[in-house]
């Protein structure tokens, strides 16, 4: 019998959707608890080791997902695993501002490469679990936190006004407050 993370793997790759695998369809039964850990630095780990090929890592947040009893699951169409999550399930590395139409919009590059745009659907807000730093607001009940360096940029594009800092991406504003 292959074990649970292999198995996974196996499952995941012979049906592959890069973008965006159809999670809200796979309803399996729980399946157990894997020894899969993510840590308040987003550094994943199996059964105490680090995870080092980014794209297993990749791979495994492609089928990840929060559901409403607060718990992180690795979800295949057969196959349900809970797995720990300290903090934050991804990380923001990088915030960049694009056009769209003749509005600036923010993308935040996780660290898994993928690219999402700050948006009424995926909103930035404060963590204060983590010292009100922001973090964005991803599908499947996930969330991303940003790292220093994604943080003072999103610092650095806001304008001051006198109630706060604004942060703007097409419709979705955030006002951060001035401490």
């Amino acid at each position: 019998m292959k074990a649970p993370i292999e198995s996974l793997e196996a499952q995941v790759k012979t049906r592959r959707d890069y973008d965006s695998p159809p999670l809200h369809l796979w309803h399996p039964p729980l399946s157990g608890d894997i020894a899969i850990r993510i840590d308040a630095r987003g550094d994943w780990y199996h059964e105490g080791d680090t995870i080092e090929r980014q794209s297993l890592v990749r791979l495994f947040a492609s089928i990840l997902r929060r559901e409403e009893d607060g718990e992180y699951y690795l979800v295949t169409p057969g196959e349900k695993w809970r797995i720990e999550v300290e903090l934050h399930a991804l990380l923001v590395t990088d915030i960049d501002v694009v056009e769209e139409g003749s509005q600036p919009v923010l993308l935040a590059t996780l660290n898994t490469d993928k690219q999402v745009r700050v948006s009424e659907q995926h909103p930035l807000f404060l963590d204060p679990a983590a010292g009100d730093v922001a973090a964005l607001q991803l599908s499947h009940g996930l969330t991303a936190l940003c790292t220093r360096s994604a943080w003072y940029r999103l610092v650095e594009l806001a304008d001051l006004k006198k109630d706060g800092a604004l942060l703007e991406s097409g419709e979705f504003k955030l006002m951060l407050p001035i401490t």
